[in-house]
């Protein structure tokens, strides 16, 4: 019984840090959304989570956003299956990186390295992304 009032209480310290976590990383529903409308071939949305200059460049014709994109060696972020978060580092007050591993359809492991800023009346929008292939299968 003891044990399992340990794991309990285990748990629910870090309940809190989970909570915390999730409110000190806002910009990953920015790389969810912009990651979820390239699988779902929805260029608009996807464009919407981009940054200030691309939206600039790209606001007349998001589908050809879409197209650069998978056309510049992307396309294994809208052709991911899933998507997990790893580490972040903030380089400067509203401005980060954030480690992003994705899995392909074939299983093929991917790591993307996002930067993000946090735009003025934007919330946080991608910057950019640089993706490698990396060893390995995802489950």
């Amino acid at each position: 019984m003891r044990v399992l009032w340990v794991l309990v209480l285990s748990f629910l310290l870090m309940m809190p840090g989970t909570a915390q976590d999730a409110m000190e990383q806002p910009w990953r529903d920015s790389v969810t959304g912009q990651i979820e409308a390239l699988r779902s071939a929805d260029s608009e949305t996807a464009l919407s989570f981009a940054g200030a200059a691309f939206r600039a460049s790209y606001q007349s014709n998001p589908q050809r956003f879409a197209e650069d994109v998978a056309r510049s060696g992307y396309g294994p972020i809208g052709e991911s299956r899933s998507h997990s978060f790893g580490t972040f580092r903030e380089l400067s007050p509203g401005v980060v990186l954030q480690e992003v591993e994705l899995i392909d359809a074939d299983g093929r492991v991917w790591e993307a390295v996002y930067q993000l800023a946090d735009e003025r009346d934007e919330g946080w929008r991608v910057q950019g992304v640089v993706l490698r292939s990396t060893p390995g299968l995802g489950i």
